[in-house]
């Protein structure tokens, strides 16, 4: 996946809810992250423990066949970021309290994303990664 612009994302798991589930108000601005994405503006990643969770979420909320189309339709537009045994031991190293969030800045910072993008990055520490808000990285690109 080759961007205009150079700029990598990893996409946390609560801005692509957001776009699937068409949730209020923040479905406007992870859609516009999502565009970006699909639209080549920016490259996308989502850590592959976000791509296990959002199928079981969907299974267990939807059915089956529904988080099969919408895991077949992230793979079409998202690169996704390993989570392998380096990830996990980079993400164990950082002591963070929430685990996941450690393990979504790990495959972030392997996969050589510019920023992190979350609705939550007051959970997130940016030392390795920049952490930004959907609103924010919009408002860095100039997309409206």
């Amino acid at each position: 996946m080759t961007s205009t612009n150079n700029v990598s994302v990893l996409v946390d798991l609560n801005v692509i809810l957001d776009v699937l589930a068409q949730r209020q108000p923040h479905y406007v601005s992870s859609a516009l992250v999502w565009a970006a994405v699909e639209t080549d503006v920016i490259s996308g990643y989502v850590a592959a423990h976000s791509i296990t969770t959002l199928f079981y979420l969907m299974a267990r909320h939807l059915d089956r066949e529904q988080a099969i189309v919408a895991v077949q339709k992230l793979l079409t537009i998202f690169e996704v970021a390993a989570v392998n045994r380096l990830v996990i031991e980079h993400a164990l190293s950082l002591g963070w309290p929430d685990f996941e969030d450690a393990v979504q800045m790990a495959a972030a910072v392997q996969a050589g994303t510019n920023y992190l993008v979350t609705r939550n990055p007051q959970d997130f520490k940016d030392e390795l990664v920049s952490v930004l808000h959907p609103d924010d990285l919009l408002n860095r690109l100039n997309i409206s």
